[in-house]
């Protein structure tokens, strides 16, 4: 071949190879440009409720923080009793949201259909159960083992051995926190007394202030001088009951303490925090990375998915605790202690205790 020829050949290679390098990094850009969409609904007492919905949002702003440009997110509220809560994930479906989070079990029936009709949405359920659809991941956690600390905390601090539980809507995911509750203060104080109450039997039970005051002071009027709420946004009444009785409380979900108003948080023991932020954004952090796993998944103790709360103003109050509650924790995760899920198995565990 001529030198001339050699030449442009040569040049020619170069060329290919230029193009191709600025193809490549367009290609890349463009692959990283990509604009995610994630759209949550919240559950019954909406934003705002100092506990499980504002933990949802929690995890939601972690992502838009973490990720930019990368994601654009949407949050919704139902109405008061959340009748269209389905009609709020179609809308976000119907616009292509990529992810969409309903928060809470109240949407196991709505999510199921939806997802049905939406095959190349990706869903994902907080409390809600759905094993069985490729699109949805149900995130699930162990709230008895957090509570079983909670509770083992109340046993330990109560003076008059009468302690208290206002939950919200009465039904099994919310009597796991009660049984847990009960275990870890009988676990550790076989003399102790319990009282229980609910709000009520729908929804509503979680957005009822008025209610949960009234059966927070009727059991500080019993005796009980710790009161540990599994209700929502009920929970603000039990908060102030403890500021009119001086009692302590016990919050849910979030770490009440730092969200509450300063006269209530000087009333709080601790919080039974229930991981609703790191459930949200390691769903939504595997999606973007292209590891989103439909099924379930739990979150409990061994997970860092439920736990209870030591800040700054609770410090000095549970500082001689802790070293048991601790103890306590590591003998759950390595299954020294079952913690009971329902009444009978309660029953069962207290009897044992009580021997």
């Amino acid at each position: 071949m001529s030198k001339r020829g050699l030449r442009l050949v040569a040049l020619t290679i170069v060329v290919m190879i230029a193009a191709t390098l600025w193809i490549l990094p367009g290609s890349g850009v463009q692959a990283q440009a990509k604009k995610y969409r994630v759209g949550l609904v919240y559950d019954v007492g909406g934003r705002g409720d100092l506990s499980f919905n504002d933990m949802a949002y929690a995890g939601l702003a972690r992502a838009q923080k973490q990720f930019g440009a990368r994601i654009e997110t949407r949050d919704l509220e139902p109405t008061a009793g959340g009748e269209n809560r389905e009609e709020l994930l179609r809308l976000l479906a119907g616009e292509k949201f990529d992810l969409i989070f309903g928060i809470g079990f109240l949407f196991t029936d709505s999510v199921t259909r939806v997802s049905k009709d939406f095959r190349n949405v990706k869903f994902g359920i907080i409390d809600g159960f759905i094993p069985d659809q490729p699109n949805v991941a149900s995130l699930l956690f162990k709230e008895h083992e957090g509570s079983f600390l909670v509770g083992a905390a109340a046993g330990l601090k109560t003076k008059t051995n009468r302690v208290g539980f206002v939950g919200g809507m009465k039904i099994p995911l919310i009597e796991r926190f009660e049984a847990g509750f009960i275990a870890g203060a009988t676990h550790v104080n076989p003399r102790v007394q319990v009282f229980s109450e609910y709000a009520g039997t729908t929804g509503e039970a979680f957005r009822d202030p008025v209610k949960g005051k009234e059966l927070a002071l009727a059991e500080y009027d019993r005796g009980a001088d710790i009161i540990y709420h599994a209700s929502g946004g009920t929970g603000i009444g039990v908060f102030e009951a403890a500021v009119v009785k001086k009692r302590m409380a016990i919050g849910v979900d979030a770490d009440q303490s730092l969200t509450v108003k300063p006269d209530q948080r000087r009333q709080i023991l601790t919080s039974m925090m229930k991981r609703v932020d790191v459930a949200v954004f390691q769903t939504i952090s595997g999606m973007i990375n292209g590891k989103y796993k439909a099924g379930v998944e739990t979150f409990g103790l061994k997970e860092n998915g439920v736990g209870y709360a030591v800040n700054e103003f609770n410090r000095s109050r549970i500082r001689d605790i802790v070293p048991r509650l601790e103890a306590l924790k590591r003998d759950i995760i390595a299954g020294k202690i079952k913690v009971p899920e329902d009444k009978k198995q309660l029953a069962e565990f207290v009897k044992k205790v009580k021997r």
